[in-house]
């Protein structure tokens, strides 16, 4: 396989402060949801290249693609079927370098999402396993094991999918009779692939280069968590048995073992080799690397050897409540900060319902809402949400490190939790049987126009239906109608991205907590920069020893005294 010679200019980039990546301003794209311009009713590469000028105006650094690798779409492209293509859907190899030299002209950096831990079924060393004997080379890149019982008829152990259901599924042999099971820590399109097989690892290096070659500028790396596994397979405690449903902990038998660190630190030295072979190239590695409040567990992927960036996901995890958030932001700031290494925050992507749903929930000050694990049928009040949405965004952008934005997020989305059952093609909700509602409330796809076509301008006039449906009044958030408002959730996105951008405080790695006792706000300064987050309904004022003589300079809204912060918003303050 060859690749062309990228553009890899960067011509609108702002000077680097510390590694381009460090400080951030990043844009997740669900591509199926983005833009479409062949009229098939699914996103595609050459939308997402139409979209760069209006991308440029957020004042974005870079753009991560969930995958665009040939894929069945089991899971919507996290079953890989080849590590070196194009779905066709989205376009061709061209289209993919058609886009990043574009977008490199606009300033934005490019990266790509990686699922290292498992393949699709479609994937040519999966079906070369399936043809293979028990035993075989082929079958030895993946985990195949003889069953349990008298005929083999029980599954090597009693592991339980992240997705519901049994961990293991069985194979026809080549003989026509039942045979060995193979491991699927997802669902069984996805088998897991086994990295003490030295081919894995070598082929995912190459993975890597190719991408890098065509101007790639980095990977977000999918469930890293689940890379690695107790030799043996053993069985999980007693307490996992039988659980046919999605499971609220972690397998210690397939999360976090110490041997899936190993692939990442290969992964480092393959970037750094590649960066000193090639220079001026600056790469990155983003784990999604779930904690759940270990600080620990944070730091143990993200460092000086394996990645460079994590999420601190606590923040998205989050209640609307001061204290909640006071916690989420500062075990990242204090376990990562010393140590010189930059947090990571999001609060959307696409496992996890819109913060305006989540933030609009009359149970929103207390429950944990942050990634589909939960549901609640507490009553939701988008206006309201929004309203937190935006605060919560505003204090976000101002934290120490990187932040990565959801599509979407800047129209004020909020999750479509409606969607008629035979729509709803998440395996979550498959496999559960729609007792999880799954993911798709939040990969509908985008509003545009409130004028062009039948889909909000996602796609063309005459077009097909989008592949997932949009709900009714779905152009009242179309980024033409919010355009000339100055007040719009966009142009308050905009402006805060600006000041963002243009503050040399938050570039730098200075952060402290104030008001760590109040019950209703969240504060901290950037040096002279003092930001406040007002999670009550009425508004509260900052202690005049805390303001110290600032004044807002970045508020949604004109207050009537700047020592108050409005109930349900967030203002920033320097001198």
């Amino acid at each position: 396989m060859t690749a062309t010679s990228p553009d890899t200019s960067l011509e609108h980039a702002p000077a680097n402060r510390r590694h381009w990546w460090a400080t951030a301003a990043a844009y997740q794209i669900y591509v199926r949801s983005f833009s479409d311009t062949t009229g098939d009713g699914i996103g595609d590469l050459d939308g997402i290249r139409s979209k760069l000028p209006y991308l440029a105006t957020l004042g974005l650094d870079a753009i991560w693609l969930c995958p665009v690798y040939p894929s069945p779409q089991w899971d919507h492209g996290y079953d890989v079927a080849d590590y070196f293509g194009i779905e066709a859907d989205y376009g061709t190899l061209e289209s993919f370098d058609a886009l990043v030299s574009s977008a490199h002209r606009h300033g934005i950096r490019v990266m790509m999402d990686v699922v290292p831990n498992h393949c699709s079924w479609d994937h040519a060393w999966f079906k070369a396993a399936l043809a293979a004997a028990p035993g075989s080379p082929e079958r030895a890149r993946f985990y195949f094991s003889d069953g349990r019982g008298p005929n083999g008829d029980e599954p090597p152990n009693n592991w339980i999918s992240i997705f519901a259901g049994r961990a293991w599924t069985r194979v026809t042999e080549a003989d026509g009779q039942p045979g060995q099971w193979y491991l699927h820590v997802f669902t069984p399109q996805q088998p897991d692939l086994n990295w003490d097989n030295p081919e894995v690892p070598e082929m995912f290096d190459d993975m890597l280069r190719f991408w890098f070659d065509r101007g790639v500028d980095g990977f977000r790396c999918d469930a890293v968590t689940v890379l690695g596994k107790t030799p043996g397979l053993p069985d999980a405690v007693d307490d996992w048995n039988g659980k046919d449903r999605r499971i609220g902990g972690e397998n210690p038998h397939f999360t976090y073992v110490e041997s899936g660190h190993d692939a990442w630190r290969r992964w480092r030295q393959t970037v750094d080799q590649y960066e000193r072979d090639h220079p001026g190239r600056e790469l990155v590695l983003v784990a999604e690397a779930y904690a759940n409040g270990r600080p620990d567990i944070l730091h143990a992927y993200v460092n000086h050897e394996e990645f460079h960036q994590t999420f601190a996901f606590d923040f998205l995890l989050a209640p609307w409540n001061a204290s909640a958030l006071r916690t989420a932001i500062l075990a990242p700031c204090e376990t990562l900060l010393p140590k010189g290494i930059m947090p990571t925050w999001t609060n959307n992507n696409h496992d996890a319902q819109r913060c305006v749903t989540r933030y609009g929930r009359a149970d929103a000050d207390t429950s944990f809402s942050g990634n589909n694990l939960l549901n609640s049928d507490a009553a939701v009040d988008i206006e309201l949400g929004t309203r937190r949405a935006v605060a919560a965004a505003m204090l976000m952008l101002a934290l120490p490190g990187s932040v990565y934005l959801y599509a979407g997020e800047e129209l004020g989305l909020p999750e479509v939790l409606d969607l008629p059952d035979d729509a709803r093609q998440d395996p979550i909700f498959l496999r559960t049987k729609g007792a999880d509602i799954g993911r798709d409330g939040c990969r509908v796809p985008l509003p545009w126009s409130s004028t062009v076509g039948t889909s909000a301008g996602f796609s063309p006039e005459g077009a097909a239906a989008p592949w997932m449906p949009q709900p009714e009044g779905w152009e009242q958030f179309a980024a033409d109608r919010q355009e000339s408002d100055p007040n719009s959730t966009l142009n308050t996105y905009r402006r805060v991205l600006a000041e963002r951008r243009s503050r040399s405080e938050i570039h730098g790695t200075e952060f402290r907590m104030v008001l760590e006792d109040d019950p209703s706000l969240v504060a901290f300064e950037r040096g002279r920069l003092l930001v406040v987050l007002n999670t009550a309904d009425v508004p509260v004022r900052v202690p005049d020893e805390v303001l110290g003589g600032r004044r807002s300079v970045l508020t949604r809204e004109l207050l009537d005294d700047d020592a108050y912060v409005p109930g349900n918003s967030c203002v920033w303050y320097a001198d």
